[in-house]
């Protein structure tokens, strides 16, 4: 379905395959509406999973307070519910914007679509998967958009799953191992990418809060043993832990999940398992679980302790 060309669209639909597009389009063009609110009264996120036609109506038609306009969001929004929401589209005020994404693509003849592609600045875009020299393309350019070497590509996509999610995350997750200080050579490239560890890496943070619980320990002995290095799985441990202050810090603001998955740049089921830990553990305990991961590096850089055993005294001290 291809879009038509629209200067300044008031009311965006995205759909697709490749969900990861569609997110990220998204947080583009919210972010470039919510620059133009002066509060925070102008920008409402519905939950998809309980949206009907009458709610999403009704925050249509809703006129703005202090904000020349209101933006209204609705992400990851099934795609067989889309057709029930065609009536809130009726009307749209030029006082409101909306967004909304699929999770998955909607046909050629879907009513929603048709709706959204018929108002006066509606904007229909849909992000087919990427495959083969395309989906190359998009990592090798992606590389280079976070200051990477473009020739990192071809070892994260053999050592990834084909999902933009994961391979946006393997390259983030190098940048940033880059500029906290370590040498990104060939070892560090090889411990640091996910390979056939990234269920395990995800079955350990799964277990490490509020409290690193008997499983935390057995699976971090097992990624050592099986090849993970030791301060890879430790900045791993502590990207985790900062990702759920961030997300305990927007839920104590009174921020609810869709609102959090809307600000956050990780995929939005990763950002779900850290809004559901951020409940169980508290603000000061988090960063005190940062500064013990922080003195580890220190240690390990210093060479005051071994790297493998100070892991188990860090799981210890958590």
């Amino acid at each position: 379905m291809a879009p038509k060309p629209v200067a300044d669209p008031r009311a965006v639909l995205l759909h697709g395959e490749e969900s990861f597009l569609v997110e990220e389009e998204a947080r583009v063009i919210s972010g470039r509406w919510k620059a133009e609110l002066v509060s925070d009264f102008g920008f409402e996120a519905l939950d998809a999973s309980a949206l009907n036609a009458t709610r999403l109506r009704d925050a249509v038609l809703q006129a703005p307070f202090l904000d020349p306009f209101r933006v209204v969001a609705v992400r990851g929004l099934p795609a067989r519910r889309a057709e029930g929401l065609v009536r809130a589209l009726a009307e749209v005020p030029e006082t409101t914007r909306i967004l909304i994404t699929v999770s998955g693509r909607l046909g050629q003849g879907n009513s929603l679509a048709k709706a959204v592609a018929a108002l006066p600045s509606g904007l229909v875009r849909e992000f087919a998967r990427l495959k083969n020299r395309a989906l190359g393309d998009w990592v090798g350019g992606r590389a280079r958009e976070l200051g990477l070497p473009p020739s990192l590509a071809p070892h994260v996509l053999r050592s990834s799953p084909s999902d933009l999610g994961v391979l946006d995350q393997e390259l983030r997750k190098l940048r940033a191992y880059r500029d906290a200080g370590f040498p990104l050579d060939g070892a560090a490239v090889t411990a640091l990418l996910a390979g056939g560890h990234e269920e395990e890496v995800f079955r350990l943070t799964d277990h490490l809060l509020p409290r690193p619980d008997a499983e935390a320990f057995r699976v971090a002995r097992s990624l050592v043993r099986g090849g993970q290095s030791a301060t890879a799985l430790a900045y791993r441990l502590s990207r985790h832990i900062s990702m759920v202050l961030e997300a305990r810090a927007r839920r104590d603001r009174g921020e609810s999940l869709a609102e959090v998955q809307a600000a956050m740049s990780e995929h939005p089921f990763v950002i779900q398992k850290a809004f559901e830990s951020a409940g169980a553990t508290d603000v000061e305990q988090l960063e005190a679980d940062l500064r013990v991961l922080l003195e580890y590096e220190w240690q390990v850089k210093s060479g005051q302790v071994d790297a493998e055993l100070g892991l188990e005294g860090v799981l210890a001290q958590l």
